[in-house]
């Protein structure tokens, strides 16, 4: 299984479109959110099963502020992460996927990529394909594989 993992777009389709482009066929696709009103157009262009939550941008949307979803069989949390302080810190981000009995925790707001395991929990943050934040500020993604076998890979790739 690849699951296509994006977040913080902000309404700036183009390198969502890029992304889509260079990593099909994937078979799921999760926004971390701050979408601004463009989760039917992402749904659309990736023809596949999405999950998509709110970010604090998100103001008028419909979008679940999170959503618990199964990956090979492991729990996960999607959230955009604001509500867990992760600007300044992950550990209440990581307490909240352990105590929901999560093992993965997909999270956006920072607009900076981070694949680190905490306390048992992998933590994924694709980064922002609009507006990036780390030293280089290259747009960034994520890509997560599985091999049947409950192994998982998770790789931060760069659109530049």
């Amino acid at each position: 299984m690849k699951v296509l993992i994006v977040s913080d777009t902000h309404g700036r389709d183009r390198e969502l479109e890029q992304v889509i482009l260079k990593e099909t066929p994937f078979d799921m696709l999760i926004h971390c959110g701050d979408v601004e009103g463009r989760e039917f157009y992402i749904e659309a262009l990736a023809e596949c099963s999405c999950c998509i939550v709110a970010g604090n941008n998100d103001f008028f949307s419909d979008l679940d502020r999170e959503q618990e979803i199964s990956i090979s069989g492991k729990r996960a949390l999607v959230t955009h992460g604001h509500y867990y302080g992760v600007s300044m810190d992950i550990s209440g981000i990581v307490e909240e996927a352990r105590d929901r009995g999560c093992e993965i925790v997909f999270f956006g707001h920072t607009h900076k990529p981070v694949v680190v395991e905490r306390e048992g929990v992998l933590v994924v943050n694709p980064g922002s394909l609009a507006y990036p934040r780390q030293s280089d500020h290259k747009p960034s993604y994520g890509v997560l594989e599985t091999n049947g076998k409950g192994e998982i890979k998770v790789e931060i790739k760069y659109l530049r």
